[in-house]
């Protein structure tokens, strides 16, 4: 069983436990997540699987992940990257870390890259439901209008991250 990393409230490291005999309401855990843009300006997002335990089916960062005892943000963020989407030899440009407290506390770490040769993505199904490029407008609209349907922040996100 995978163990994770578990944090107190200044991101320092305490221990670990056990995926998921983690109280994940309590615990505050270290989740890695990247921001993807094209050349063309669109945002890359996932839509989580139906089968994930948390916000199930909801649009979120096209890459995101726990981090697993050992490892870094940016490790973490590069074995995910590779998992989830098929993508390798990233370097992702390391953008801010926020502390997130809702029904979940973690620390998340973000990064962000911009792909352009990318035809063709291979996710996991287990992890990832469908991936879809979309244009900033048409994300904020979408995220206002239908904002059940997104993690939570994600209207935020955009805006903050849309790095023109």
């Amino acid at each position: 069983m995978e163990k994770i990393v578990i944090v107190n409230d200044k991101d320092k490291v305490i221990g670990c436990k056990d995926r998921y005999k983690s109280n994940c309401r309590t615990d505050i855990y270290r989740v890695s997540a990247l921001w993807i843009e094209n050349k063309k300006g669109e945002i890359l997002l996932a839509r989580r699987s139906l089968t994930k335990k948390h916000n199930s089916g909801k649009w979120g960062p096209a890459v995101a992940g726990t981090n697993a005892d050992g490892e870094t943000y940016k490790l973490n963020i590069i074995k995910e990257s590779r998992e989830e989407l098929g993508l390798i030899n990233v370097n992702p440009l390391k953008l801010r870390k926020e502390f997130v407290k809702n029904k979940y506390q973690h620390f998340t770490q973000w990064f962000y890259i911009i792909l352009n040769d990318v035809k063709e993505f291979q996710y996991q199904k287990e992890e990832v439901e469908e991936i879809r490029w979309f244009k900033e407008e048409d994300l904020l609209v979408l995220t206002k209008n239908n904002p059940s349907n997104f993690l939570e922040g994600m209207e935020k996100w955009i805006k903050e991250f849309k790095l023109k």
